[in-house]
C-alpha cells in the first residue's frame, strides 16, 4: 500500500473540521474560478493539498441538488463526482426523497478561507441530513438552513428529526468501497451503535467528530493511481462502539474542543503544501 506522505501529520487531521475562519494561502485559492487542466490528480493530504483536473458536480441530477452554489465549492475529483451521482441514484431507488449536497472542493482544491480545514483534494463532500424532492430555487439554495438531528445537549439524537431512514442513508454510504470514512456527531454514532443488528462491520467507517449534526461528511480514499495523494491512517479495528466513542460524549471532549477553538488560526501558505500545488495554482 502506498505510504502516507511524511508531512501529513496527526495535528492537521485533528484540526481539519473545526468551525471558524482560517487565513488561506496567498494568492487565495478561492479566487480561482476554473479548474486546472487534466489529468485529475488529488495531491497531498485532505487538510493540506490541492486538486488538478477537477470536475464540477452539476447543480441538479437524478436524486440530488447542490446547495450554496455561490460558494463555488462544487468541484471534485472525478471519483467523488461518480460517487455522489451513484449514491444519489441508489438512495432514490431506496425511497430517499433527494440528497441536498453541500461543499465539495474549490475549482483547484487547496485551503478555504472559511468553513473547512479539509476538502482540499477533491475527495470530501458534505451531505445534509434533510431530504428534499421539491426543486429548490437559487435563492432557496442560498438561504435555506440545515436542521440538526442531534438534541441541544449533544448527547442524543433529536426524536423529531432522526428516523430509521437516516441510519439506512449512512449505512448505504458506508457500503461504497471507495468510502474511507464518514464523519458524524458523536450522538449519531452512539445511536447507530445501539440500534444496529446483524452486520456491524460498516460502523467502523462511521467516525465521531465535532459539529457534524446538520450534515455528514463523506471522505473517499485516495485513488490508487494518484501517487501524490496521502491517505489518512486506516480506521481502527472493531466497530468503534467502545470507550473511544464514550470520550467524544464526555466533558473532557467538550474541554478539548474549547481549547482548540482558542488556538490562533493557522495561516497556510504555498510552502505548507506539496510543491506540485504551485503549478496547480498557476504560481511560478
Amino acid at each position: 500500500m502506498k505510504s502516507v506522505l511524511g508531512w501529513v501529520v496527526a495535528a492537521a487531521i485533528l484540526l481539519f473540521a473545526l468551525a471558524g475562519p482560517i487565513t488561506a494561502a496567498e494568492p487565495d485559492w478561492g479566487d480561482v474560478r476554473d479548474p486546472a487542466p487534466p489529468p485529475a490528480l488529488a495531491i497531498g493530504g485532505y487538510a493540506r493539498g490541492c486538486l488538478a483536473g477537477a470536475v464540477a458536480l452539476p447543480a441538479d441530477g437524478p436524486g440530488y441538488q447542490v446547495m450554496r452554489l455561490s460558494r463555488d465549492r462544487f468541484y471534485g475529483h472525478p471519483r467523488l463526482i461518480r460517487f455522489i451521482e451513484g449514491f444519489a441514484e441508489t438512495m432514490r431507488a431506496e425511497g430517499w426523497d433527494g440528497l441536498l449536497v453541500g461543499d465539495l472542493a474549490q475549482p483547484r482544491g487547496g485551503p478555504m478561507s472559511s468553513g473547512h480545514r479539509s476538502h482540499q483534494i477533491g475527495l470530501d463532500v458534505d451531505i445534509w441530513f434533510q431530504p428534499e424532492d421539491r426543486p429548490l430555487s437559487e435563492a432557496e439554495r442560498e438561504s435555506r438552513s440545515a436542521v440538526s438531528v442531534v438534541s441541544g445537549n449533544g448527547q442524543t439524537v433529536e426524536p423529531a428529526e432522526w428516523t430509521d431512514a437516516h441510519a439506512r442513508l449512512l449505512r448505504t454510504a458506508a457500503g461504497f468501497a471507495e468510502v474511507e470514512r464518514i464523519f458524524v456527531g458523536a450522538a449519531i454514532k452512539r445511536k447507530l451503535c445501539a440500534t444496529t443488528v446483524g452486520d456491524r462491520g460498516w460502523l467502523a467507517k462511521i467516525r465521531p467528530w465535532w459539529g457534524h449534526v446538520y450534515h455528514f461528511h463523506v471522505r473517499l480514499r485516495c485513488p490508487p493511481e494518484d501517487a501524490a495523494c496521502g491517505n489518512q491512517a486506516p480506521v481502527p479495528p472493531g466497530d468503534g462502539c467502545d470507550e473511544t466513542l464514550a470520550w467524544w460524549l464526555s466533558d473532557d471532549a467538550k474541554a478539548e474542543l474549547e481549547r482548540l477553538r482558542k488556538l490562533p488560526p493557522k495561516r497556510l501558505t504555498l510552502n505548507d503544501l506539496p510543491p506540485a500545488c504551485r503549478a496547480v495554482l498557476g504560481d511560478p
